[in-house]
């Protein structure tokens, strides 16, 4: 679950006037130098309106006193690659490939809303340098496991809704969890769009001014905390078949490149960095240990993907990746109460200590793993 984004449309009034005031662009960098952006809570400055073709850059510094996210943007929202939660005070280098054409880059201070943004034009031919056509291979692996995960999320969902306009609790609060499996395992690929994923993972704490709540989250509150099923719940897990297909039915349409991939499996580990160690997440039906394994799952399948030929650049990074993926899936087994499946323990009876150790797991992986991208596209 991202904090939400607004579409264009429906941000444009509200943001437009202070995003566009509050941009500031400098004078163009030279070929090959990174774009250097600095986040504040009011604005976004980047010292590059204009990039040639490929591998791109980005410093970025968060002056403002929020956490920010930082992304490049298709003109329609899509999302070509970003960075979530950079603290205030904190610095985070962005590598991404971009072929020719418009984009933004957008700055969301709290993570909310339209963001600050500025323009960029890339330059040249219109595709990326070439590269190692094992990364060609990965890309389009990646995809298929993409749509996969999306094509059998959509009957897990469907016996979670069946259950919820059935009226039994117990048997929606047991798909529930394995529901939301394949989502969370390529999550980065769904956010990239935007639209879905407000509609379909936000939390009630994550929702905009305005916005109803819909999705796994709703309907997790009234199975877990208000324990009853209604007409309302009852439409909303229709909407929320409705609104999974939307995805399903997107998915090979999504933007993907090696860096995407890279960025998305680090992404993940923040995922559960700020929402499954803390328990936020899944805080009525404590079931975050299985979204934690699902987004650990995710970034394992694109780390394993890239690995050849981040093995090849960089054999001492592939060496640490290997090592704290094994020590986390070690540690994450140990709550399994089934092996063979994803019955974990209930979140709610995980210690003080133990999520203190699962956390320390998450960095010893989420640091190396930011280097992933980078390791690529050597």
């Amino acid at each position: 679950m991202r904090a939400v984004r607004l579409t264009v449309t429906a941000a444009a009034t509200a943001a437009a006037l202070t995003a566009l005031s509050a941009c500031t662009a400098k004078s163009d960098a030279k070929d090959g130098d990174a774009i250097q952006v600095t986040a504040a809570d009011s604005k976004c400055e980047t010292s590059a309106t204009s990039v040639p073709a490929g591998q791109v850059t980005l410093k970025i510094e968060n002056k403002g006193s929020k956490a920010t996210e930082v992304e490049i943007l298709f003109p329609d929202d899509r999302i070509v690659s970003e960075k979530e939660n950079i603290g205030p005070g904190t610095k985070y280098t962005l590598t991404a490939e971009v072929k020719a054409g418009a984009y933004e880059i957008a700055c969301r201070p709290g993570m909310k809303g339209h963001g600050v943004r500025q323009k960029l034009t890339v330059t040249g031919a219109g595709t990326a340098a070439k590269r190692d056509p094992k990364l060609d291979t990965a890309v389009a692996d990646y995809r298929q496991y993409a749509q996969d995960q999306a094509d059998e999320t959509l009957p897990k969902v469907e016996t979670f809704v069946k259950a919820v306009k059935a009226g039994d609790l117990d048997a929606a609060k047991k798909a529930y969890g394995i529901s939301r499996l394949g989502w969370e395992r390529t999550e980065p690929v769904a956010e990239s769009f935007g639209d879905i994923d407000p509609k379909v993972d936000v939390r009630e704490d994550g929702l905009e001014n305005g916005q109803k709540w819909t999705g796994w989250h709703r309907l997790e509150k009234a199975l877990w905390h208000d324990k009853k099923i209604g007409a309302e719940e009852k439409s909303l897990a229709d909407q929320l078949v409705k609104d999974l297909k939307d995805w399903q039915g997107r998915v090979g349409k999504a933007e993907i490149t090696p860096t995407s991939m890279a960025n998305g499996a680090k992404e993940l580990l923040d995922e559960v960095a700020t929402g499954k160690v803390t328990g936020e997440e899944d805080r009525y039906a404590h079931t975050d240990l299985v979204d934690f394994k699902g987004n650990v799952e995710g970034a394992q399948k694109a780390y394993e993907l890239l690995k050849p030929v981040a093995a090849k650049n960089d054999p001492a990074l592939a060496k640490e990746l290997d090592k704290q993926f094994a020590a986390l899936d070690a540690l994450l087994d140990k709550y399994r109460e089934d092996k063979t499946s994803y019955d974990f323990v209930s979140y709610d009876k995980v210690t003080k200590e133990q999520r203190k150790e699962l956390s320390d797991a998450v960095n010893a992986l989420a640091e190396p793993l930011s280097k992933l991208a980078a390791a690529v596209v050597k």
